[in-house]
Order: structure tokens, then C-alpha cells, then sequence
């Protein structure tokens, strides 16, 4: 053997199989960090903040209902808004809705909620499955224009140019039509239609369903959280509009509720035909503000209790998706 030949290193035994385990208990009852049950410190830190936001929540809305229901004595004596009730009185309601411009203004808020919100979701479901479909026509050219125009707006002027150019100045479709598709609803519908199990959609092509009784049929019954959501957007959006009024509705008589708010809350300007009422104190001005704002959140607080459990699922799988 040559003296330059490698050394053989020993190599240690392979140590023998440890014994198993037994698995040590967890502390925390599998649950993250984040969610270990919290100390007493922590009960009542969570406590005070959540008693904190809802009294924030709750308490601006309890004023205003509190000064609508009151007379003006009450109002006189609180010095303006009342906190604690004294005398229950529903005169400026009566008044607000005994045929006026209230009423009528109401009356128009809900006629474009309902045929906007129709025509919105109508256009947002149709064109969200046909991007959500592989391979079909244009689907990509389509999908980036729509992303440029989320982003890059032509602007007021040329907006109100082409509105009033095509003859819906003093219409009530300036209040649909301009708002009537918003790119980031169809994004999150489109996400949640490709979350569709294409399995069932390819059943059905084989039973011979078309596109549309595979839309109606499959797709947009196994979506309705997202549509009952997107439904509220869109609602929400018309019953809250005034702006695209304020623009394009030289007419009053046209108005819809949330004009006829700005005007009392903001110019002081009393509806038509209670101006003499409210100026010899018939009718307290505030409670008649205060009214008009109840009247604007009832449908909102009617609605969101049958909507709000399909929050959820809707949102959040719309958006990670998307």
C-alpha cells in the first residue's frame, strides 16, 4: 500500500430507531397565535372597543331619530338637536308624506333604484360570463378595455357633453344610464362565475343546454351570494345618488329624495309647500331635516339584514379570485 493511498474514515453505527412519542399537548387548542383565547385584559379591551363602535354608530342615529319625532318646544329647549325625547310627535312625517314633494321624491328614488339596479346587474351578469368563459369571442381585448376605463376615466366635462348630446338632459335615465355598469362589480362577478365547477357546465353541454339555460340554470343559481351582493351595491348607489341630478335635472319636479336632502341640510331650503309651515313653527324646520335623512336610510336598514349573510361569501371569494 502506498503511503499517498486515502484513509478509511470509521463511520459511526445509524443510531437505532427512536421510540415513538407521544405527541404533546397543545396549549392553545390548534388554534393560530392570533387566535388563543384571550385573558381577562383582553375580554375587556375587546368589550370597550366594540361598545365604543356601535355607540358611534348608534348614537348619531338616535339623535336624528329622537329630533324628528320632536316638537319645537323640545327642540327649543334642548337648543337643537335632541338627545333625550320628551314629547312623541310624528307631524313632520305626516306632513313630509301627504302627497308633496317628499313623497313624490320618494316616490322617484325607488322607480330608479329598482330599473337601475334591474339594468345594472342585467349588464354586469352578461358580460361577466362571457369573460369568465374560455375562449370565447374578443374575450381578452374586451376584459383590457374594460381595466383601462376602471382606471383612466374620460372625465366630467365630456361626460356630461355625451349625455346631453344623445338627449337625456331633464331625463330620468341621466341617473341610470351614466352609472349603469361599474367595472369592478363585473370583475368580481367574472371571478366568481370561473369558480364554477366545469364539470357541471360541461354535463350540461352534453344534455344539450345552450349558454343561456346553462347561465340560468347553473351558474347564477350556484352564485347568488355575489349577485345578492353586487345588487346591493348597485342599489345602495342609485337610492344614495344626487349628483348626476344635481347636473343634469334642471327640473324639481324631477328631483329624487336625496336632492331634496341637500337642499334642506345644506342651502336651508324647505320643500315646496311647507315653507309657510315651517316659518309660524307649524312644523319644527330640524325635525323636518332630521325626517327627511330617517326617511333616506329606511330602505337601506330594510334591506341589508336579508343581504348581509351572503357578505361573506360573496366578497371575499370574488375578490381573492379576482
Amino acid at each position: 500500500m502506498s503511503a499517498t493511498a486515502p484513509l478509511r474514515t470509521a463511520t459511526a453505527p445509524p443510531d437505532p430507531p427512536s421510540a415513538p412519542t407521544a405527541p404533546r399537548p397543545d396549549r392553545r387548542g390548534g388554534r393560530p397565535v392570533w387566535e388563543e383565547e384571550p385573558g381577562p385584559a383582553g375580554q375587556g379591551l375587546k368589550g370597550v372597543a366594540l361598545v365604543t363602535v356601535c355607540a358611534a354608530i348608534l348614537g348619531p342615529l338616535w339623535v336624528v331619530v329622537v329630533t324628528s319625532l320632536s316638537d319645537q318646544k323640545t327642540i327649543t329647549e334642548a337648543g337643537g338637536l335632541v338627545i333625550v325625547p320628551k314629547t312623541i310627535t310624528f307631524r313632520a312625517y305626516q306632513e313630509l308624506l301627504s302627497g308633496g314633494t317628499v313623497t313624490r321624491a320618494t316616490v322617484i328614488s325607488l322607480l330608479v333604484t329598482l330599473v337601475g339596479t334591474a339594468i345594472s346587474m342585467a349588464v354586469s351578469i352578461l358580460c361577466a360570463y362571457g369573460l369568465s368563459r374560455p375562449g370565447s369571442l374578443l374575450h381578452r381585448p374586451i376584459l383590457m378595455t374594460l381595466l383601462v376605463t376602471m382606471f383612466f376615466s374620460a372625465g366630467l366635462i365630456p361626460t356630461y357633453l355625451l349625455v346631453t348630446g344623445i338627449g337625456l338632459q331633464d331625463s330620468y335615465w341621466a341617473m341610470i344610464l351614466p352609472s349603469a355598469v361599474s367595472v369592478f362589480n363585473i370583475l368580481v362577478l367574472r371571478a366568481f362565475f370561473m369558480n364554477t365547477a366545469p364539470e357541471l357546465i360541461d354535463s350540461a353541454r352534453i344534455d344539450g343546454a345552450g349558454e343561456w339555460r346553462i347561465l340560468l340554470r347553473i351558474v347564477m343559481p350556484l352564485s347568488k351570494a355575489v349577485i345578492a351582493v353586487i345588487s346591493l351595491f348597485y342599489a345602495v348607489g342609485y337610492w344614495s345618488q344626487w349628483f348626476n341630478a344635481m347636473i343634469y335635472l334642471n327640473d324639481a319636479g324631477k328631483w329624487p329624495l336625496q336632492m331634496i336632502l341637500r337642499q334642506l341640510v345644506i342651502k336651508q331650503e324647505a320643500p315646496q309647500g311647507m315653507s309657510q309651515m315651517i316659518a309660524t313653527q307649524q312644523v319644527p324646520g330640524l325635525a323636518v331635516q332630521m325626517a327627511v335623512m330617517v326617511l333616506a336610510l329606511i330602505p337601506v336598514v330594510a334591506v341589508y339584514p336579508f343581504v348581509q349573510k351572503h357578505f361573506t361569501k360573496g366578497m371575499l371569494t370574488g375578490a381573492i379570485k379576482g
